[in-house]
């Protein structure tokens, strides 16, 4: 019996074809690799593009809100500063007055008498506290506050005077210190003038 009929005749490939299938397969994978992660690079660019129009947008927006808001307080007279420089006490203050807290703001307002005669003025009948509003507020509120701030109350014209909350510790005081400065620096931005108690 013949050999060859035994057993399968064996087929084999000269290794240049070997290494030339190697080499061909190595790089479609590498190809394939590269094109996943340039996929992956320009997603990442197009987020980050799309988080950048987005932060543009809000940038705008508050840009616009601001400057209504400074539009609508442009209504208030410029204060006359006369009219409040001899009053030292949060009592006899009225305009707005601030009392700032660590986490939020006593906003207190008197409204105008509204009867404009003399009659009873400051007696029991007419009595100033009836006039008298306190809201606590956000610190991110303050803007849209003063904005709701009725006319009649800018009675020196367009300035509030700005305290800390008394009492607190020592980290209350600290964070005190930085939403009184916080709020300050809101209120110059908006064209309000202000008198912090007491003065620094």
């Amino acid at each position: 019996m013949n050999k060859a009929g035994l057993y399968p005749r064996r087929v084999s490939f000269p290794k240049t074809k070997v290494r030339y299938w190697a080499v061909v397969g190595l790089a479609a994978a590498a190809l394939v690799a590269c094109h996943q992660q340039e996929q992956a690079v320009v997603g990442a660019a197009n987020r980050a593009v799309t988080a950048e129009q987005q932060a543009r947008a809000a940038a705008t927006a508050r840009a616009t809100k601001r400057d209504e808001q400074r539009a609508e307080l442009q209504k208030i007279s410029l204060p006359t500063k006369s009219m409040y420089l001899d009053i030292h006490e949060p009592s006899a203050w009225a305009n707005p007055f601030l009392a700032i807290g660590p986490d939020a703001i006593a906003l207190r307002i008197i409204n105008a008498d509204a009867n404009t005669s003399d009659l009873g003025k400051g007696t029991m009948l007419r009595p100033e506290g009836a006039r008298r509003q306190e809201i606590q507020i956000k610190p991110s509120d303050l803007a849209e506050a003063m904005v709701a701030v009725p006319a009649s109350a800018w009675k020196y014209g367009r300035v509030v005077a700005v305290a800390e909350m008394p009492g607190g510790t020592g980290k209350d005081r600290a964070k005190m210190r930085r939403n009184v400065e916080s709020a300050i620096q809101q209120l110059n931005d908006l064209g309000i003038v202000v008198v912090e108690w007491p003065t620094r």
